[in-house]
């Protein structure tokens, strides 16, 4: 299984507000989409959550979003590792993702850009 990066997951009460600040830190345009309610800005190695409340509490569980080369592989290697599966895998409409508990309780959503 190849790790290509990690996202850092952040949830704000604005994101009109938030974008310019992380835009500046991180040298770059926010990518701009709504999930399931939330709408979310991609910059840099930040990802800015803002939206219902009720959205954002299980949002907030997940500690990173870690990139890898193929969910399915990623899925088998941590299944062998003693890691629990939450939920997943699933397509996206940019990939596939999992949301997966670690022996050690941290969260993390697993995703690829495979079809």
């Amino acid at each position: 299984m190849d790790i290509l990066g990690a996202t850092l997951r952040v949830c704000v009460d604005d994101l009109e507000t938030a974008v310019p600040f992380y835009e500046r830190l991180a040298g770059g345009k926010a990518l701009r989409f709504e999930r399931g309610g939330v709408q979310v800005a991609a910059v840099g190695c930040f990802l800015l959550m803002s939206g219902p409340e009720a959205e954002l509490e299980v949002l907030r569980k997940v500690a990173a979003t870690i990139a890898v080369t193929d969910v399915d592989e990623a899925h088998k290697v941590l299944t062998e590792l003693g890691a629990h599966i939450v939920a997943g895998p699933v397509t996206t409409p940019v990939g596939r993702n999992m949301i997966v508990m670690h022996p050690d309780g941290a969260i993390y959503e697993y995703v690829d850009r495979r079809g």
